[in-house]
C-alpha cells in the first residue's frame, strides 16, 4: 500500500512538472461617465481599449485579461471618475477633465486657447508635444491622484447650436448657453449667460428651457440627439480640444505582469495616437448627421468669428497667471501650447501672448 502511494504522488509530480501552467486571468474595471456611443473617446475605449488589450495579452502573455466595463455613469459619473480610479472603485477610467475644473485646473489648457486647430488629429499632435516637453502634467495623476495617464482624447471642433435662429453675435446677449465649464468664458464677448451642465443633462434642459444654447461639437450634437429641442446649430469653430483622459489605478497597475504592464501602456499610446483621425471621422458623420435630420446649419461669417477671438485675446495669460498663482508651471504650459500648436501648422485669428 506504501509503495503504490509513493508511486502515484511520483506520477503525479512528474504530471505536474510537464504540464504547462494555467494562465493567471486578471479582472479590471473600466468605466466612464459618458455613455459608449455618443461620446467618441468612450467608444474609443469599449471598441479599441478594450479589446485591443484582451487580444494582445492573450496572444502575447500566459495570462488573460477580462474587463467589467461601466459607462455612461453605471460605475462613476462624469465629475465622479478621476476620483473613482483614485480610490480604486474602478482600475482605468476614461472622463473629460473639463468636470475637474479645481483638481485639474491646468490640463484644461486647450480650452484657454479658443479658436485654435478645428483639425483633431493636428490639436492631438500639438497637445502631446506639451505633455512630453512639461512633465509636471503627467506627473501630478501619479502623485497627487495615485493613477497614471495612458492616453489622451479629445472633443471634436465646438460649434453653438440654439433653440432659435440668430444672425449676429449681438443677438446672443442674454441667451442661457450651457457648456463644460472651462468653455463658458468664450462667451463673455457675446453677452449670453453661462450655464454649467453636462451632456446627459443637454437634451432636457434644452427643452425645458434650463437654457436656449449649447456650446457643443457635432458628432455629440447629434449623437445626443440636441438638435431635436434646438434645431439651429452655428459653425463657429472655437476648435477641437484634446481634453479627455484614460487613466489607470496605479496600485492596480503594479500589481499586474510586467509583460501585462507594457501592454496596457502600449495600448493606451495607440488609442491616443487613433483619437484625432477617429474624432475628425465623428466630426464629418456629425454634420451630415445634422443635415439630413433637417437641422438649420449654417456658418458664423469670417468678420464675426475674428472679432469673437479678439475680445480673448487676454484669456491665455489670465488662465496662466492663475495656474501660477496656484503653483502649477501655467506659463510654461501655455507658452509651450502656443507654440506647439503653431508647429503643427495651426494659424491663430488673434495674436495670443503668454508672458
Amino acid at each position: 500500500m506504501k509503495k503504490t502511494v509513493t508511486l502515484s504522488l511520483g506520477a503525479l509530480a512528474i504530471t505536474a512538472m510537464t504540464a504547462p501552467l494555467a494562465a493567471d486571468t486578471f479582472t479590471l474595471r473600466v468605466g466612464s461617465g459618458h455613455p459608449n456611443g455618443p461620446a467618441v473617446y468612450v467608444t474609443d475605449t469599449a471598441k479599441f481599449f478594450v479589446p485591443e488589450v484582451v487580444r494582445r495579452v492573450a496572444a502575447e502573455t500566459d495570462h488573460e485579461i477580462e474587463f467589467v466595463e461601466g459607462y455612461g455613469g453605471a460605475i462613476a459619473g462624469v465629475a465622479e471618475t478621476l476620483e473613482a480610479v483614485q480610490n480604486g472603485i474602478l482600475d482605468i477610467g476614461a472622463f473629460c477633465m473639463c468636470f475637474e475644473p479645481a483638481k485639474l485646473f491646468l490640463h484644461n489648457f486647450p480650452y484657454y486657447a479658443p479658436f485654435g486647430s478645428e483639425d483633431s488629429a493636428q490639436a492631438i499632435t500639438a497637445v502631446r508635444s506639451v505633455y512630453n516637453d512639461v512633465p509636471w502634467l503627467e506627473e501630478q495623476f501619479k502623485s497627487e491622484y495615485k493613477q497614471e495617464l495612458l492616453g489622451l482624447h479629445g472633443w471634436d471642433n465646438y460649434h453653438l447650436g440654439t433653440t432659435d435662429p440668430w444672425d449676429t453675435v449681438a443677438d446672443l446677449k442674454g441667451v442661457k448657453v450651457g457648456g463644460a465649464g472651462p468653455n463658458l468664458p468664450w462667451l463673455e464677448f457675446a453677452g449670453a449667460i453661462p450655464v454649467q451642465s453636462t451632456l446627459p443633462d443637454g437634451y432636457l434642459s434644452l427643452q425645458t428651457g434650463v437654457y436656449n444654447g449649447w456650446l457643443m461639437f457635432p458628432s455629440a450634437y447629434l449623437g445626443f440627439k440636441f438638435h431635436e429641442p434646438a434645431p439651429n446649430y452655428t459653425l463657429v469653430g472655437f476648435g477641437a480640444m484634446p481634453v479627455n483622459a484614460l487613466t489607470m489605478n496605479s496600485r492596480t497597475m503594479a500589481s499586474l505582469p510586467e509583460d501585462v504592464q507594457a501592454i496596457i501602456r502600449e495600448v493606451g499610446a495607440a488609442y491616443e495616437a487613433q483619437s484625432g483621425d477617429s474624432l475628425n471621422a465623428a466630426q464629418k458623420r456629425g454634420l451630415d448627421g445634422l443635415v439630413a435630420a433637417g437641422a438649420n446649419v449654417k456658418s458664423l461669417p469670417a468678420e464675426a468669428r475674428a472679432g469673437w477671438a479678439e475680445s480673448l485675446v487676454g484669456f491665455p495669460q489670465q488662465q496662466a497667471a492663475e495656474a501660477d498663482s496656484r503653483g502649477m508651471p501655467g506659463s510654461e504650459v501655455l507658452k509651450a501650447y502656443l507654440a506647439a500648436a503653431e508647429a503643427a501648422g495651426v494659424e491663430w485669428p488673434v495674436a495670443y501672448a503668454v508672458q
